[in-house]
């Protein structure tokens, strides 16, 4: 993987942070994209730079924003050269009742969850299908392939992004290219800290409780998952040795998933 040019959207924390870290790790320059401090950003990417010795360069693109999605593919290529590896982990949550679901919360997490991937990948395919290579990896969840209430819109959009997976992969297919689709379950991330607060509010459970009934019960292993477990996992299907997986979707759940 070494000199592999990558972008990782949402990756400004959580498994997006940990998944630039092990890319860089093995040798890519990467893109990192998402929301935050813009100084606290900027330090974090010179320092992965510093260990790894590769580049780490930042685009703030809104993925909400189609345009933004298509110019950010445009300008990793500006900054790096031709996209070898795309990671989707851009992710947003909204928990709440389906009487009282906003509409404009489900436009949002369609448009960030889902519709931003398609952009990604339909402006990086072209040039990974003229070089013959291609890595792209979305992340699902286990809530792409089982329901869970509260949750309409983002349930949705991760059955989604497993259609999207399986479609493209097959597409791709005799270009080199691999595209599959990792299933976290419950990963210690601040977007899950956020949902125990909101499903706490919800339900009207101390958040300790929350954590244990809601996200660990189904859970065979009965822990938080690290973010560089499913980093990890991502790594692997962007290697060569991972040339022969494609349309796969991967669990990476503690187990939720055999029941």
């Amino acid at each position: 993987m070494q000199n592999r040019n990558a972008v990782v959207t949402g990756s400004t924390s959580g498994i997006g942070l940990a998944t630039v870290r092990e890319l860089a790790g093995r040798g890519c320059h990467v893109v990192v994209n998402g929301f935050g401090d813009r100084a606290e950003i900027d330090r974090t990417c010179a320092e992965i730079a510093e260990l790894s010795g590769t580049r780490i360069v930042y685009s703030g693109a809104d993925l909400s924003r189609p345009e933004e999605a298509r110019a950010l593919m445009a300008e990793a290529a500006d900054l790096l050269g031709p996209i070898d590896i795309l990671v989707n982990n851009a992710g947003i949550q909204h928990v709440a009742a389906l009487h009282e679901f906003p509409d404009d919360k489900w436009d949002l997490l369609l448009a960030v969850n889902l519709s931003a991937a398609f952009h990604t990948i339909k402006a990086a395919v072209p040039a990974m299908r003229e070089r013959g290579w291609g890595r792209i990896v979305n992340t699902a969840s286990v809530l792409g392939m089982v329901g869970a209430p509260h949750k309409p819109a983002y349930v949705a959009a991760k059955h989604g992004i497993i259609g999207l997976t399986k479609s493209v992969s097959i597409e791709v297919a005799g270009h080199g290219i691999t595209c599959n689709a990792v299933c976290p379950g419950t990963v210690l991330t601040p977007i899950i800290e956020r949902q125990i607060a909101q499903q706490a509010q919800v339900t009207g459970l101390p958040e300790d409780q929350v954590l244990k009934a809601v996200f660990l019960e189904k859970m065979p292993t009965g822990r938080l998952i690290g973010p560089e477990e499913v980093a990890a996992a991502i790594a692997f299907l962007c290697s060569d040795a991972a040339a022969s997986i494609t349309g796969a979707i991967l669990p990476v759940d503690g187990g939720y998933t055999t029941h």
